[in-house]
């Protein structure tokens, strides 16, 4: 399982960002007076004090632009192009059909850069696109242009400038610029963390399929292990396999895949990653990825900052996971793996940024990001020029809700999770998941787990009970799409309702994967069982591409066709029904083996922190999984 979390948060949370960032630059302004510019405000400097004043210290900070025809046009683009019923749903453009339409003009490029110099600012660079203008200033020059002080502080571990009042911008150039990033220099990043150490291996007893072994006895079969809660509970599955995952989810069909392409973004890459997939899919009665069917398309260098990211194999899990879940759904999709340059969102942005200009792939599944306070308009600006892009050129973007529920266990705040927040991605939030030894879906349920450990012949609770869970419940970001509108419940609030569906992510009822592991003998081949929505969305992007194969053809950003459809056939409503209260883990105490002892958890379902699965939409499982009939419900519009 992999949960993530943004190193770097923002302060309070900024308000319904999504309206402000549409309104900016709609209009020229009277006269040129000063004029608010999104990322030019850290609020957090309003209770941090400085640490000093540095006016000579080198600052390099990035002017993202506004696209032609301004934001609200390229808005109302997007929407048409995804919505049924619009005259030109799917009417999708290529990459030089959206520059045509949207990139940013000679003019508003001429205008902000020559603004830039004038403030006697270095202009280092202009995007290909003309997405964004790269600066390089000093502090005192940055202050005058934009109308701040940027002091020194002390800030999430790091020395940082920001601005100690908001930054603001002439009015003439404001319908050109769409936010500033790099005023505040705080390093904004998503950190993984793993319950895995670098080699592991599942305790035994486990069951193949749910509910094959109730859980009566520890290990060696002779010592009785107590009832929870007056229950024989089942041991946890060994870990599903891909034809246990594509039963259940998919039914009989024979679609495989087939010409469709599914992009999988992360930090860094897994040196070992095509012959561990290749490895697994053998075992495990697939084919092995034909020639030229998997890719890596990755940074040409990585920059691994120790203070900020993770180390890079500690992410190759992640993209094991990823590949290995996507391929097992469909085994004939070509898969294209994008590794950023690290772990920070302008560097993740960028890997988004080349899958839509490169347009190989329709489908793109993503399994990071972080609370989000840590969202700050720039940060919002990057990942939204590839997500509007991507949407219209026919690419849809699959995000994991996150792993921490409602974010207050870990944050102190109740809070949805980015990018999976963004009303231009599809959140794909998290099932515990019964597939039986037929191969059926006996039960899914919400997940949420509540950790008891074996204490002498009783189950005891954890300080607070809860371990983990899928993320979701109401951006503070983003006011509630229109698409929402009918199925999210109108007495949920305004903000933008996740997740939008969901899947098996449950690690108790998690997916077995294989990938080169260091164990104490050295590095080796091995298999363990993994969850989290880290696996939700892998499985989620692999469904898409049979229902893309099925179209004929690209089927875009998928939430309004979802919520047309949420409670009808196509989707699995998933509710608070299950069976048991939850299952019996055994885990080596030193990971590998048994020779330290096997200690025993029960870890339950459906109890996420302040999230509740329920009928129909809902903020654990959105609309529901879906099923053999979503496969063959899409039609794809030329």
């Amino acid at each position: 399982m992999r949960k993530t979390m943004r190193l770097a948060a923002a302060g309070a949370t900024l308000p319904l960002i999504a309206a402000a960032l549409t309104t900016v630059g709609t209009a020229a302004q009277a006269g040129n007076r000063p004029t608010a510019v999104p990322g030019g405000d850290s609020e957090w400097t309003r209770s941090t004090p400085a640490v000093g004043h540095s006016p000579t210290r080198p600052l390099s900070f990035t002017v993202y632009l506004a696209p032609r025809g301004g934001q609200q046009a390229l808005n109302a683009a997007v929407h048409d192009v995804s919505t049924p019923g619009s005259p030109t749903f799917r009417h999708f453009l290529t990459p030089a059909q959206y520059r045509d339409q949207f990139e940013p003009t000679t003019a508003n490029v001429d205008s902000v850069t020559g603004w830039l110099r004038s403030a006697g600012m270095k202009v280092t660079g202009i995007e290909a696109s003309r997405r964004f203008v790269q600066v390089a200033a000093s502090v005192a020059q940055a202050e005058k242009a934009f109308g701040t002080t940027l002091n020194t502080y002390r800030h999430d571990g790091q020395t940082v400038v920001a601005p100690a009042v908001p930054a603001t911008i002439p009015a003439s150039i404001a319908p050109a610029v769409a936010a500033v990033s790099g005023l505040d220099s705080t390093v904004h990043a998503v950190k993984h963390t793993s319950t895995a150490p670098p080699a592991f291996v599942n305790a035994r007893p486990c069951s193949l399929s749910y509910g094959q072994l109730p859980a009566k006895y520890e290990a060696d079969y002779k010592t009785r292990l107590p009832k929870f809660q007056g229950n024989i509970l089942d041991y946890a599955v060994c870990g599903y396999v891909p034809v246990q995952l594509r039963s259940a989810y998919e039914g009989n069909s024979t679609l495989d895949g087939s010409g469709t392409t599914v992009a999988i973004v992360d930090a860094f890459a897994a040196d070992t990653i095509t012959g561990d997939a290749n490895t697994y899919a053998t075992r495990h009665g697939d084919s092995a990825f034909a020639p030229r069917q998997f890719s890596q398309h990755n940074s040409r260098v990585f920059k691994y900052d120790p203070t900020v990211c993770q180390s890079p194999s500690s992410w190759a899990g992640e993209e094991t996971l990823d590949v290995e879940a996507v391929h097992g759904m469909a085994p004939a999709a070509k898969v294209r793996y994008y590794g950023a340059k690290d772990c920070t969102d302008q560097s993740l942005a960028a890997a988004l940024t080349n899958v839509v200009d490169e347009n190989k792939a329709s489908i793109v599944t993503n399994s990071y990001g972080g609370p989000d306070q840590g969202a700050t308009p720039d940060v919002i600006v990057a990942y939204e020029q590839a997500f509007q892009q991507g949407a219209m050129q026919g690419i849809g973007f699959f995000f994991s809700s996150g792993d921490n529920g409602d974010e207050v266990s870990a944050t102190g705040l109740m809070q949805t999770d980015y990018p999976s927040s963004d009303p231009y991605v599809t959140s794909v939030g998290g099932t515990s998941t019964a597939i039986d030894g037929a191969g059926s879906l006996a039960f899914a349920t919400g997940w949420g787990t509540d950790k008891y450990n074996l204490s002498g012949k009783s189950w005891t609770p954890i300080p607070g009970k809860f371990l983990y869970g899928a993320g979701g419940g109401y951006s503070t970001l983003f006011n509630r799409p229109d698409y929402q509108n009918g199925v999210v419940p109108a007495a949920a609030g305004p903000g933008r309702a996740v997740p939008d569906v969901a899947m098996d992510a449950d690690p108790t009822t998690g997916m077995l994967v294989g990938e080169t592991q260091a164990f104490p003998s050295g590095d080796a081949y091995g298999e363990y069982r993994i969850g989290g929505t880290s696996l939700a969305s892998p499985l989620m992007a692999g469904m898409q591409a049979l229902a893309s194969q099925n179209a004929g053809g690209r089927l875009g950003f998928a939430n309004p066709a979802i919520y047309q459809a949420a409670g009808g056939p196509t989707f699995t409503d998933v509710t608070s029904v299950h069976h048991g209260d939850g299952n019996v883990r055994p885990d080596y105490i030193n990971g590998l083996d048994p020779s330290a002892g096997v200690k025993y958890s029960v870890r339950t379902f459906d109890q996420d922190s302040s999230l509740f699965t329920a009928p129909g939409w809902d903020d654990v499982t959105g609309v529901g999984s879906p099923n053999a009939s979503y496969l063959t419900s899409q039609v794809a519009t030329p």
